[in-house]
């Protein structure tokens, strides 16, 4: 569990020091989540945090208690509950919300099960969400200042050679557990689909930041995806299609994947 959750620290700080660099004003940015501005799916990460720390402690009671029959009307109770709030009161609960769930999760084995929206997951899995959660929206919110959901392949030019910068939306190791999640969410995605999924399974090979190759899934399946893994996240994350991307399917169960993979 340490690995999982000192790269979930690492993504949550990342993106809330992205956030303490905003003016006042630009919390009110609308994002490409149709409707929500910065502010709203800040709101909307606090309160799923909370939640998550909350069933944690309290177990499946929790769960049936939110009462959650609409999914997407479910997403909106954070979004409701943070407008007219100071956007620092924002950041301050999901700090403590986030800080609520690691420290519990710190406390379990990788194994232990934990109960959530569309059932059981183990406590690694969960802290896996938590990650992916966390950057996709991220995301978001930084398409909304930067007007790309990509990093940029130079350095820009308006900027002095001495200058240090850092895209922030640079891809990181921190990946490997969400493109992980995208591979193993694939029978969960031609289920919604409504698709049959393979006997042979499919395998993701995809390389990660500093030439790493990540490889998931069964060696002896014949249907594979292959790219990059900042492409496969995005992907399964619902930010870009695969047209969008330089994924390549090999065998037609990888075909249907590119065009229906998903993890959540």
């Amino acid at each position: 569990m340490r690995e999982i959750l000192s790269d979930l620290v690492a993504e949550q700080q990342h993106l809330d020091q992205f956030l303490q660099t905003l003016r006042d004003r630009q919390w009110a940015t609308p994002t490409p989540a149709e409707g929500w501005d910065i502010q709203d799916t800040v709101s909307h990460l606090a309160y799923v945090e909370s939640f998550a720390a909350e069933v944690l402690v309290e177990g499946k009671a929790r769960v049936d208690d939110e009462n959650i029959t609409d999914l997407d009307q479910w997403t909106e109770r954070g979004v409701l509950q943070g407008r007219g709030r100071r956007h620092q009161e924002i950041i301050e609960w999901w700090r403590f919300g986030r800080a609520d769930v690691v420290d519990a999760l710190s406390r379990m084995l990788s194994g232990e099960r934990v109960p959530w929206l569309y059932g059981e997951m183990s406590a690694r899995s969960f802290a896996s969400i938590r990650l992916m959660e966390t950057w996709a929206h991220g995301l978001d919110i930084k398409a909304a200042i930067l007007d790309r959901i990509v990093p940029l392949e130079e350095r820009p030019e308006h900027l002095e050679e001495d200058d240090v910068w850092v895209d922030p939306l640079t891809d990181t190791t921190r990946l490997r557990h969400i493109a992980s999640l995208g591979q193993r969410s694939l029978p969960f995605s031609f289920e919604q689909a409504g698709e049959e999924y393979p006997e042979t399974g499919i395998r993701v090979e995809v390389m990660g930041p500093l030439y790493a190759a990540w490889r998931f899934g069964p060696e002896d399946t014949d249907h594979v995806i292959k790219g990059m893994a900042g492409d496969w996240c995005r992907l399964v994350v619902q930010r870009q299609s695969a047209e969008d991307t330089g994924l390549k399917a090999v065998g037609e169960y990888a075909e249907t994947a590119l065009r229906i993979a998903r993890a959540y």
